[in-house]
């Protein structure tokens, strides 16, 4: 009988440290929940503070671009502006605009041959090549022939792929990717001074590029490359225009716009509207894209069978 104390006593230590043990995994779960919890505030913070810098940088960047409708519109329509930039600052960021007319591009959907041809050759291409790649546009563009056999989409069949030419005008600038036979590198180097929203053939040499320029020039074996690669010092009113050319900004400017966040974060979008009469809204955005870096990346292709 006189064990029966230290039974009980060895009973209530057992006891106790089954509670202390299970107290302890309690805790630790609570901690650990806890510790679960903090990431997940840390990290909804932090995507909150990043859609919050998102929404700021779009309506920053819509500011850009009515500014400079704004001032392209508040100008008569024959004394419109074919370039410009301004900088501003607003909330915690600062924002660069700069625009420039579309017709500083060439159009794909309108350009003659000889303008398409003089870009590849001024971008490096054979002149014999250079021809070949824009018959090859050309033939992208143009409708099929109505009862007859259309001889650019045998050229696709032929080559095995899984598409044909579109017979209609180019819907992107990115579509060149898929015409038959051009280089990639070749496209890549072409993209930056093409456009398909100009919508007419001649080109504003007072603001084109250097290529562009160049290329027009091949069109004018009348004028040497230098008359043109002067365009900037004759003034907004610039040369009399020539065939090929036009000394009119045109309905359509592509606006570029970076923002410059005072944390570090950046932001840059290209953004190309229509400017006309609408009512209420003096221009209508054609196109608008974020986080320009480079050139559009080339989509995937059916490689040709073997």
């Amino acid at each position: 009988m006189s064990s029966a104390p230290h039974d009980i006593a060895r009973a209530r230590k057992a006891s106790a440290g089954f509670i202390v043990v299970a107290v302890l995994w309690i805790l630790g779960a609570l901690a650990t929940l806890v510790a679960i919890y903090a990431i997940y505030v840390g990290n909804t913070t932090r995507a909150m503070a990043i859609n919050d810098n998102a929404v700021v940088a779009e309506g920053l960047v819509a500011a850009g671009v009515e500014l400079a409708a704004y001032r392209i519109v508040s100008a008569p329509k024959e004394a419109r502006p074919a370039r410009g930039q301004f900088a501003l600052r607003m909330g915690r960021a600062d924002v660069a605009v700069a625009f420039r007319a579309e017709t500083a591009r060439i159009d794909l959907n309108a350009a003659p041959k000889e303008l398409l041809a003089g870009l590849f050759a001024v971008l490096g291409a054979r002149p014999d090549d250079a021809g070949q790649y824009a018959e090859r546009i050309i033939g992208w563009r143009t409708p099929s022939p109505a009862g007859a056999q259309d001889r650019e989409a045998s050229l696709y069949r032929q080559a095995g792929v899984s598409y044909g030419p579109r017979g209609a005008p180019f819907a992107h600038v990115a579509e060149l990717w898929l015409v038959l036979g051009l280089p990639p590198a070749l496209v890549e180097r072409a993209l930056p001074h093409l456009t398909v929203f100009s919508g007419r053939a001649e080109i504003d040499v007072r603001v084109a590029s250097a290529e562009v320029a160049a290329a027009v020039a091949g069109m004018l074996p009348e004028r040497p490359d230098r008359d043109l690669s002067q365009r900037a010092a004759a003034g907004p009113s610039g040369p009399p225009a020539s065939a090929g050319t036009t000394m009119e900004a045109g309905d359509t400017t592509r606006v570029s716009v970076r923002v410059d966040f005072d944390d570090g974060r950046r932001l840059a979008a290209e953004v190309v509207i229509l400017v006309r009469d609408f009512g209420e809204d003096p221009f209508r955005v054609l196109c608008w894209r974020d986080d320009i870096d480079g050139p559009p990346t080339p989509p995937a292709r059916t490689e040709p069978r073997r």
